[in-house]
Formats: structure tokens, sequence, C-alpha cells
């Protein structure tokens, strides 16, 4: 009894944890934190290239990767429409007959 206790003890640990780890990589500041870093990487770079206006010329690149991750979710929830409710349905379809040849 008191292993099954453990049990729930940690899969509902792990559930705080897996809740946490979503809402940080849903969180609106973890993205503002991931373009400010890339601009000043890209401005860093565009400057060690000797490329004209690093600063001015960062702003493009920067934005074309927070467009690209914004449209991620869109992407997210076709995948697991079409791709892994398939690959999900399948692999419950088998669990089930395979319970019901065992009884």
């Amino acid at each position: 009894m008191a292993t099954t206790m453990e049990e729930i003890h940690c899969l509902k640990q792990r559930n705080k944890r897996v809740e946490g780890d979503k809402a940080w990589e849903t969180s609106w500041s973890r993205k503002i934190i991931i373009v400010i870093l890339t601009y000043l990487v890209i401005v860093i770079f565009f400057y060690f290239a000797g490329l004209p206006k690093p600063w001015l010329n960062s702003i493009v690149p920067a934005v074309a990767f927070v467009l690209s991750t914004a449209t991620l979710p869109v992407f997210k929830r076709w995948w697991l429409k079409k791709v892994y409710g398939k690959y999900f349905q399948t692999t419950l379809q088998l669990l089930c007959s395979d319970i019901s040849l065992t009884n």
C-alpha cells in the first residue's frame, strides 16, 4: 500500500514539474528573452562580420525568428490531430485487441 501511495506522490510531483515546464515554454517572458538574445547574437555576428548597420540590420532576422516560432502552435495542433492522432488511435486499437485476446 505504501508503494502505491509513493507512486501517486511521485506522479503528482512529476505532473507539477511538467505543468511548470509547459507554462514556461508558452510564456511571453520566455519569448521576449529569446527575441532579445537572438537579436544581440545577430548584432554581434553582424558587427564582427563587418556588415553595415548591425544594430538596424539585426532587426529583420530577429523578427523573422519570432514570426517563425509564432506559427508553430498552428502546425503543432495540425500535427497532433493528423499525425499523432492516427498513431495514438492505432496504438490504442492494438492495446485493446491484446487485452481482449487475453480475457
